[in-house]
């Protein structure tokens, strides 16, 4: 029988060290406001739900309200890191009431093997919930990378999953009452390297395998050019993060 062969997208390695650098940079300082909106706005769902797991895991929150949140009802929170944490690899089944993946889903070689695991590891009557940059995000920072590119352009930014395909994957993994929605996160940018240095923050730069240029010094000018160009009368550049919600029972 034919095997499958899930495509080596995004190199791991790589993907651990960008995230154990916006670690790293968050501790000193470095922005967190993307994940912390969609921990946010899991909560928010959870207590529109009225869940109450007793035994929750949650990987890759960076300021710890949503676990905060959980333990003050009475929840057993476990916390995963992205890049250490293996969501393509199985874990313990039946494990967990409730799972949140916050960030790094979208990046991952193996999202249906990740979702199937997911869902192995959830009790009967378990809720996942992810939460990622999704198909519309960052139309800005591509187009600034197409022109700094010029005659050559590179991948600089990794496929997005759409609702669409996100649905279908859901299904395919086997959750039931499964909802796949999404709401944009808006920034302004005063400069182009606020937005590389926000990008880095969160961990959201390259890790993809295949070569690109390096970015030199007129590739950056470039860019810099093309965002100075795209400023609106305050002086910033509007950027749009598409945030896919995944949500799905096992039962």
């Amino acid at each position: 029988m034919a095997t499958s062969q899930v495509p080596n997208i995004f190199d791991r390695k790589q993907a651990a060290a960008k995230w154990a650098r916006a670690r790293s940079r968050q501790s000193i300082g470095g922005a967190t406001y993307l994940a912390d909106t969609m921990a946010k706005d899991i909560a928010e769902r959870l207590d529109f739900m009225r869940f109450e797991p007793a035994k929750a895991l949650i990987v890759g929150e960076a300021s710890g309200e949503l676990q905060s949140s959980l333990a003050a009802k009475g929840t057993a929170g476990n916390v995963g890191l992205l890049g250490t944490f293996d969501e393509e690899q199985p874990g313990p089944v039946a494990m967990f009431d409730l799972i949140v993946h916050l960030l790094g889903l979208g990046m991952v070689n193996d999202l249906p093997g990740a979702l199937i695991h997911g869902r192995n590891a959830l009790a009967e009557g378990g809720l996942f919930i992810a939460a990622f940059p999704g198909a519309g995000s960052l139309p800005v920072l591509r187009q600034i990378a197409l022109e700094a590119d010029g005659e050559r352009p590179a991948a600089r930014v990794h496929p997005q999953v759409d609702i669409r395909a996100a649905t279908g994957l859901m299904e395919r993994a086997g959750f039931k009452r499964q909802v796949v929605d999404s709401y944009p996160i808006r920034v302004r940018f005063p400069s182009f390297e606020r937005m590389i240095n926000d990008l880095r923050d969160h961990g959201l730069t390259r890790s993809l395998t295949s070569p690109v240029p390096s970015l030199t010094r007129d590739w950056l000018e470039r860019a810099k050019t093309a965002f100075d160009a795209l400023k609106e009368d305050d002086g910033k550049v509007v950027e749009t993060f598409e945030i896919l919600v995944l949500t799905g029972w096992k039962n």
